[in-house]
C-alpha cells in the first residue's frame, strides 16, 4: 500500500493519540520503504538491509514522542533511518565513496527532497496503475526492468512499453512534447 505525506502523518498523529490499528498500519507501510531507502544504499548487503529496517522501526517507536508534528513526518522517519545508517556504517568501520557521502548525511535540503517525492507520487497518481508502477520501480525506486517485470509477472517489453508511455503521457500534460 502507498501512502501520503497526509496519510502517514495521520497515522502517524493517531498512533500517538492511541490508536494501535492506525500506529501497527504506518509501521506495515513503512517497512517497505525503509527497505527501499536502505536497499539502494547498501546494494550488496540484504542481510545488513533488514537488520537496519528493523532497528529504525524499534527507534521510530521508541523516539515517537519526539516527532514536531507540526512538520513533515517523513522527513523526520527518514533522518531517524539515516542516523541508524550512520550508526551502521560506524560500527563496521565502512567507508564510503565520496559520490555517496551527500545523499547518506544530508540534512539540508532533506524536507525538499521529500516534497519531490510527493511531488512526483502526485503526477504518477493520474496514470494508469500499470504505467504508474513502472516507471516508479524502474525510474524512483531503481529496480531494473527485468526485476519490476518479475515482480508483476510481466514481460520485459510490457514494462519498458509502460514506461514509456507513462513518460509521453506526463510530457503531454506538463507541456513538454
Amino acid at each position: 500500500m502507498r501512502a501520503s505525506e497526509e496519510q502517514l502523518r495521520a497515522m502517524m498523529l493517531g498512533g500517538l493519540s492511541g490508536d494501535a490499528r492506525a500506529y501497527r498500519t504506518l509501521l506495515d507501510i513503512l517497512a517497505p520503504l525503509l527497505r527501499s531507502f536502505f536497499g539502494r544504499r547498501l546494494r550488496d548487503a540484504a542481510e545488513d538491509v533488514e537488520d537496519l529496517v528493523q532497528e529504525t522501526l524499534i527507534a521510530i517507536h521508541t523516539r515517537r514522542a519526539t516527532y514536531d508534528t507540526s512538520r513533515p513526518f517523513t522527513a523526520w522517519a527518514y533522518a531517524v533511518a539515516r542516523y541508524k545508517m550512520v550508526d551502521h556504517f560506524r560500527r563496521r568501520r565502512a567507508t564510503v565513496p565520496i559520490e555517496g557521502l551527500e545523499d547518506i548525511l544530508a540534512a539540508e535540503g532533506f524536507e525538499d527532497a521529500i516534497s519531490a517525492r510527493m511531488d512526483v507520487d502526485s503526477l504518477l497518481d493520474v496514470l494508469p496503475e500499470k504505467q504508474a508502477r513502472a516507471i516508479r520501480e524502474t525510474k524512483v525506486d531503481g529496480l531494473s526492468v527485468a526485476e519490476s517485470a518479475n515482480r508483476h509477472d510481466m514481460s520485459e517489453s510490457d514494462v519498458k512499453i509502460s514506461v514509456h508511455r507513462g513518460l509521453k503521457s506526463l510530457a503531454a500534460r506538463l507541456g513538454l512534447s
